[in-house]
């Protein structure tokens, strides 16, 4: 069952939008799909403290060659921010495969930003028959990578913040010189609880300290993508080689961009992303 949040809107001319809210067990997920529906699916995973949204700029470079699914977390943009379900990663990863279930995808390549690329292995570990490749885009391979802040962004007091307090949560998070963070995607930090943003921020930090992302792709047997912003200020772009000890794995770099070149730069990280989709795309029949 779905319930629409308003019906179809035009994107790009390639196909409609299609918006709907997945009623789960555990809380509504919010889906919004582009493209052909008759494509490879390509399924886009946002990281903590962002949505759906964060990937705007990057759909219509995607959508002549793909079925676009993009999916809200527990916790994110517009789906539910209960406070009593867990935001455990292998949790947020069963939801997602429920999601696809209820789409009638069967086989996706999964695409995760950020913290989204640690979800989208814990989906591959539960759901190997659905996800036939893994890209990521910034994703730091273990917690070593990590660039602690310089201080804390707001506590509990402070909550809702103000666009002030946002913009310097969220500066770490771009590099491009001259980049202005689009104000939607402050809005939605703001629309999250102080719990889901805490607590979501805090199942990754427990995923990671599991197991390293390289060792758990290594056992996966994935085809694997890594993206990587050369001036992330959250991650050492320089532990995206930790990667190559993932068989086959790719490792792109991109000079000039930080933690999100989704958004600094789409054109530049759609092309790695598409030449490798190409190769391991699965085609509906």
């Amino acid at each position: 069952m779905t319930v629409s949040d308003g019906g179809p809107h035009v994107n790009g001319g390639a196909e409609a939008t299609e918006s709907s809210t997945l009623p789960m067990d555990d809380g509504d997920i919010y889906v919004c799909q582009d493209g052909p529906r008759d494509a490879p699916a390509l399924l886009l995973l946002h990281g903590s403290a962002s949505s759906t949204r964060s990937w705007d700029p990057m759909v219509p470079l995607l959508t002549g060659s793909h079925r676009v699914i993009r999916i809200d977390l527990l916790g994110h943009g517009r789906s539910a921010k209960p406070a009593d379900r867990s935001y455990a990663l292998p949790d947020q990863a069963r939801r997602v495969g429920a999601a696809m279930d209820r789409l009638g995808v069967e086989h996706a390549v999964v695409v995760g930003h950020s913290s989204g690329g640690a979800v989208a292995t814990a989906l591959a570990e539960q759901r190997h028959d659905l996800v036939t490749a893994l890209a990521f885009i910034n994703t730091g391979p273990s917690l070593d990578a990590f660039i602690a802040p310089e201080s804390a962004a707001f506590g509990p007091s402070q909550w809702p913040p103000t666009d002030e307090q946002l913009r310097q949560f969220a500066s770490t998070g771009f590099s491009r010189a001259g980049y202005r963070i689009p104000q939607e995607l402050l809005d939605e930090v703001r629309a999250m609880t102080y719990h889901t943003l805490t607590t979501t921020m805090q199942a990754t930090r427990h995923y990671m300290e599991q197991q390293a992302l390289p060792d758990r792709l290594t056992v996966l047997g994935k085809p694997l993508l890594v993206i990587f912003g050369e001036d992330d200020r959250r991650w050492r772009s320089s532990s995206a080689s930790d990667y190559r000890a993932v068989p086959g794995a790719q490792v792109v770099l991109l000079p000039g961009l930080g933690h999100s070149p989704l958004l600094e730069d789409p054109p530049r990280t759609a092309t790695p992303l598409l030449a490798f989709t190409a190769s391991h795309a699965v085609r509906v029949d």
